[in-house]
């Protein structure tokens, strides 16, 4: 079976790693162009472009996909290397990119999605984040047989995970492992002609927006078990953070600890080796993880050391 492969980033390398490694013929990679990033800002290739280029498959990094777009240029190039791989299916995984018809129906088999979710829960753009954010104590992988929509095609395969205690970066990792040995065997069914469509049901929709960066603010005035949660789920983009003494303090880990403190929200009711203990609303939030503004992450013991904090303070 030929395969073409549209995504970006590592969760989608995975993917591409797992397709590969079953033996499927890869023959184009459609990546997000280079962006800059680091400390020089220098042009960095995805993960997924990477991973392509050292295997010698060709590549395609269109800015759209529109052919009456921004760039019909790039989407016209796009289309006529996608025509000339002739794929029977294009895998799409966190690609960054809206697919037009024309690409759904290029591909004889058409295209399919991993999506990091149990849909129709989680549609949209962040689901890992939402998942984590909002208390589910499950999540999963799906595959979807793109249609038009925003993750409206039909299921062919799910699994599940249970959540736990993981950060997104955590999560992340495990759900990527399952996409990649999902979308493997999804393409062995799909050679066999053995998948089974199934319609995601009309209800339980939610939509996982786009994560913005100033959603990182903590409000100490949120419930204790809705700021950690939120900890972990920004961690690691945009990192959950808070000012004090002037200082934008990053904060990437923490546990609710029972208690119901008389101070005001964002009150240090201790500092020490086992984390800074915060008010909330309705408990305490023990910081157990933070960071300084051009400071590596820390445990709280070692980041005490270079950084005072009293009872009295105020986070915020």
């Amino acid at each position: 079976m030929r395969v073409a492969f549209a995504g970006t980033p590592e969760f989608a390398r995975a993917a591409l790693e797992a397709i590969a490694a079953a033996g499927f013929e890869i023959v184009l990679v459609l990546t997000q162009p280079d962006r800059p990033a680091g400390r020089g800002m220098r042009l960095q290739a995805s993960p997924v472009k990477q991973f392509a280029t050292a295997h010698g498959w060709p590549v395609a990094q269109p800015r759209s996909l529109r052919l009456d777009g921004k760039y019909p240029e790039d989407a016209a190039a796009a289309r006529a290397a996608i025509l000339e791989a002739k794929p029977d299916v294009m895998v799409v995984a966190a690609y960054g990119l809206i697919l037009p018809q024309w690409v759904l129906d290029a591909p004889r088999l058409g295209c399919l999605n991993i999506h990091a979710s149990l849909l129709p829960r989680w549609r949209g753009a962040a689901p890992i984040h939402r998942a984590i954010e909002a208390g589910d104590v499950e999540t999963g992988v799906t595959i979807m047989q793109m249609d038009a929509g925003l993750d409206t095609g039909d299921m062919l395969l799910a699994e599940s995970l249970a959540i736990g205690e993981d950060s997104t970066a955590q999560l992340h990792d495990r759900l990527a492992a399952l996409g990649g040995r999902l979308i493997a065997d999804a393409l062995k069914q799909a050679d066999a002609g053995t998948l089974h469509p199934e319609p995601q049901p009309g209800e339980g929709v939610t939509y996982a927006h786009k994560v913005e960066k100033h959603e990182a603010q903590v409000d100490w005035t949120q419930d204790a078990a809705t700021i950690v949660r939120r900890i972990r789920a920004f961690d690691p983009f945009p990192g959950a953070s808070s000012a004090l003494d002037g200082e934008t303090i990053k904060l990437w880990a923490a546990r609710v600890q029972p208690g119901t403190p008389a101070d005001a929200a964002g009150t240090v009711l201790a500092a020490g080796a086992p984390g800074i203990a915060v008010a909330a609303r309705d408990g305490v939030v023990v910081i157990t993880e933070l960071q300084r503004p051009g400071g590596k992450r820390l445990a709280a013991a070692d980041f005490l050391r270079g950084f005072d904090i009293k009872p009295g303070q105020v986070f915020g």
